[in-house]
């Protein structure tokens, strides 16, 4: 199978990443890790990709006059890779709606709950506020509308009684790990595409999101 070349977009430790990174690094993931970019030029994501040999570059909104001109620069940079897929992986800025549109089809997101349900920020807490007995991630296209992309792929767990937002972060991020390789496998094999807004798998229009089980396989129905 020949490697689906990707760049990886983060803003922050990168775990996303590193999880991408250990899983290609042995063998089971045919990806191509072309770079990794970033809004910030001192985090932790850069300093993974360079320990695993993975270009990198990094650019500050603050030196361009608007968003869109920094968005416009950061994926001409990304451009320049030749990437099948970007990844959004912690990448934490709203890109512009006209650069979002250019990538259609070609970029998605992990985002940590089970959309539609809590888009944005802090939603582990919204999760709890909501008074939810479950809380997941998805992996999804990304489209203008703030994490309302069609979702590819979730995966659940149970909300417990003593469950803080900071249990909820730590518990999920293991199984958002899990579920980004996973997402992006089925991509790299050309099982996954987007038509239009529909999610296609294996060719059928995909009624709900693929789900993890507890093996960490993606399942239909």
């Amino acid at each position: 199978m020949v490697a689906l070349p990707i760049v990886v977009l983060c803003s922050r430790r990168g775990s996303n990443l590193q999880a991408l990174i250990d899983v290609n690094s042995a063998g089971a993931l045919p990806i191509s890790i072309r770079a990794v970019l970033s809004d910030r030029p001192g985090c932790e994501a850069l300093e993974r990709a360079r320990d695993a040999g993975i270009a990198t570059d990094a650019m500050r909104p603050r030196d361009f006059p608007s968003r869109r001109e920094f968005d416009e620069a950061l994926f001409a940079r990304a451009s320049d890779f030749d990437p099948a897929l970007v990844v959004l992986a912690g990448y934490m800025r709203v890109i512009d709606d006209a650069v979002v549109r250019a990538w259609h089809g070609r970029m998605i997101n992990i985002h940590p709950s089970l959309l539609p349900r809590h888009p944005g920020l802090h939603t582990h807490a919204g999760a709890l506020a909501a008074g939810d007995n479950q809380h997941g991630a998805s992996v999804h296209y990304v489209t203008p509308e703030l994490d309302g992309g069609p979702v590819i792929a979730q995966v659940a767990m149970p909300i417990l009684t003593s469950d803080r937002a900071d249990d909820l972060a730590r518990r999920l991020l293991p199984l958002e790990h899990r579920l980004l390789v996973a997402s992006v496998a089925l991509l790299a094999a050309g099982a996954i595409e987007l038509d239009g807004d529909h999610v296609l798998y294996r060719g059928s229009a995909l009624a709900a999101p693929l789900k993890m089980d507890e093996h960490g396989v993606l399942r239909a129905g």
